[in-house]
């Protein structure tokens, strides 16, 4: 007897009259387990090998990754992430998590009948084990929010892609909506805005507000990517939500890796251009990460302090990320909201009424 092949993965057990679901998935890019080179060389074999964040010919990138690249750089990140750790853990799954825990809470509230998860693209609580656990629980609609307001194709797209992959495997597929982006929305924008008001009325204003985004290659706006777009719209909006003249704030791009050219102007050597011109105080603040992080709390809080200060600068100070402030965790919610018309989430679904027995089914032509 010939045996068909399938390529779908198994997948919980399905029982007919089980009550739909609708959920919401949170999603931030990830974190290694802990602070230890092993762990944080398997994340950043992962991360590193996604070919949306590196668009270099495959076979010379993983060349260069393997032979190069995790040989020397997990010891280094790993002491980094030592520096940020806390006894709970990573502060971006901390704050990922509670923000995901918030949003249900805000949701339900409105009366929203919903479940929320929070998954990452890469390291543990990965895409598919998530929405293999929404299945799991008899969820037949997923909405998939991004941590990242900004759209990028290095990070908005690869959790896509993840979606996609776990897709390609499931026989019955739940019901997908994407959120791209929320860089302009105005509870988002608000919510930047009292956050910097709030700093300001305990420290007093700055000589400047740096605005430092998350940088990517250049060749990615030539390309299409709306990444550059966006971060200067959100920027421009805070401004004007701050009052704040044109003269009165800088945006930047950190986190560079390799050689090539990426968005400018980056963020450490405007800083230091900064002190360097007489500047005495800033105040720096990183509206595209929505929680705090490797790259807000050691890269900015560390790294571009020291290097501000050491420039001549006098005073540095940085503003948290939202992470799970209640007016970031609203915006959220309205976001979701907006993404969730038109699926029943007002009221649980009526078992009963949706049920259909055995006999019944037969009756019209079901299949065994």
């Amino acid at each position: 007897m010939t045996m068909i092949k399938t390529p779908f993965s198994p997948e919980p057990s399905f029982t007919h009259g089980q009550t739909p679901r609708t959920a919401v998935l949170y999603c931030n890019l990830g974190t290694p387990d802990s602070p230890s080179t092993a762990d944080v060389r398997r994340f950043l074999a992962e991360f590193l090998s996604d070919q949306r964040v590196v668009e270099i010919p495959r076979l010379l990138w993983l060349l260069i990754l393997h032979g190069i690249i995790l040989r020397f750089r997990p010891a280094k990140s790993a002491a980094k992430y030592a520096s940020i750790w806390t006894p709970e853990g990573s502060p971006l799954k901390i704050w990922t998590s509670r923000q995901a825990a918030k949003l249900q809470e805000w949701l339900q509230a409105q009366g929203h009948q919903v479940l929320v998860r929070y998954a990452m693209r890469y390291g543990s609580n990965a895409m598919a084990t998530e929405l293999d656990a929404l299945k799991a629980q008899g969820v037949t609609r997923v909405l998939i929010v991004p941590a990242y307001p900004q759209y990028s194709a290095t990070t908005t797209a690869s959790l896509f892609d993840a979606v996609y992959t776990w897709a390609a495997k499931v026989r019955s597929l739940p019901e997908l909506r994407f959120v791209n982006h929320y860089h302009d929305h105005p509870h988002y924008i608000a919510a930047l805005a009292h956050s910097v008001q709030r700093h300001w009325q305990q420290h007093g204003r700055p000589d400047q507000l740096v605005m430092s985004f998350h940088g990517v290659p250049e060749r990615t706006l030539h390309l299409g990517d709306p990444y550059h777009c966006e971060c200067f719209k959100t920027a421009r909006l805070l401004a004007e939500a701050l009052g704040l003249s044109k003269a009165e704030y800088k945006v930047t791009f950190q986190s560079r890796l390799g050689r090539a050219k990426w968005l400018e102007p980056y963020t450490e050597p405007t800083l230091i251009a900064l002190a360097q011109s007489g500047v005495k105080r800033v105040d720096v603040m990183c509206p595209g990460f929505s929680s705090d992080c490797l790259e807000t709390l050691e890269e900015i809080n560390m790294e571009a302090r020291e290097a501000f200060l050491h420039a001549g600068g006098e005073a540095f100070h940085y503003i948290a990320c939202l992470n799970d402030d209640p007016e970031f965790v609203a915006a959220l919610g309205e976001v979701a909201q907006q993404h969730l018309a038109g699926w029943p989430t007002q009221t649980p679904v009526d078992v009963q009424a949706l049920a259909i027995s055995k006999a019944e089914a037969l009756a019209l032509g079901a299949p065994q």
